[in-house]
């Protein structure tokens, strides 16, 4: 049913809008930002694909193809690499559903490896990290992430830590998190 403005439906909930991106992961919200920041030609940023190797398909119709056994080719880089203002750019992504810390047990040790060898050869190479109950989300570069393991014993980064220092991303609509503003700040010192 629909109400109009001059005539109220009694048996009608008001229904309450949110701004909150519940369901929403970091991997989607970083899918859509690199979207829009190549539609806006600001950088060509995109998501790596797994490389799996298929041993067994089931075929019961052709357009009913499915896939019933495979296995990871290799262990996968990171997330994410590309390009913003003539640098390469390589990034790894990670939901977090603790409040308190982040695992260090969620980056695996190739990744680590991966992001300090481009990094240098030259890329800016980072971690994005979302506190998915608080919906919050940190860029680490790859430098204090390393800093922080060496230099300590723990087997997690306390929520503290984040928010003292790594660089917190704005979240919006468009884009949802714009961690090229935070890029602009560190690595080209707000130059346009």
């Amino acid at each position: 049913m629909i109400g109009y403005p001059t005539k109220k439906n009694p048996s009608s909930k008001a229904i309450k809008q949110t701004t909150s991106k519940r369901g929403m992961s970091l991997e989607e919200d970083l899918n859509m930002t690199n979207q829009y920041y190549r539609a806006m030609d600001r950088a060509v940023i995109h998501k790596k694909p797994t490389p799996v190797q298929v041993v067994s398909v089931d075929y019961p119709m052709r357009s009913k193809a499915r896939i019933t056994e495979a296995y990871y080719r290799t262990p996968s880089t990171t997330d994410y690499n590309g390009v913003y203002r003539g640098r390469a750019i390589d990034f790894e992504a990670k939901d977090n559903q603790l409040k308190s810390n982040f695992p260090l047990s969620k980056i695996h040790s190739h990744q680590l490896a991966h992001l300090q060898q481009v990094a240098k050869h030259g890329a800016i190479a980072f971690v994005i990290v979302r506190f998915t109950t608080l919906d919050e989300s940190y860029l680490i570069f790859i430098d204090q992430l390393m800093g922080f393991i060496q230099s300590h014993t723990r087997k997690s980064i306390p929520y503290a830590w984040f928010s003292e220092f790594a660089h917190r991303i704005d979240s919006g609509y468009t884009p949802p998190l714009d961690y090229l503003k935070v890029l602009d700040i560190c690595c080209f010192k707000g130059e346009m």
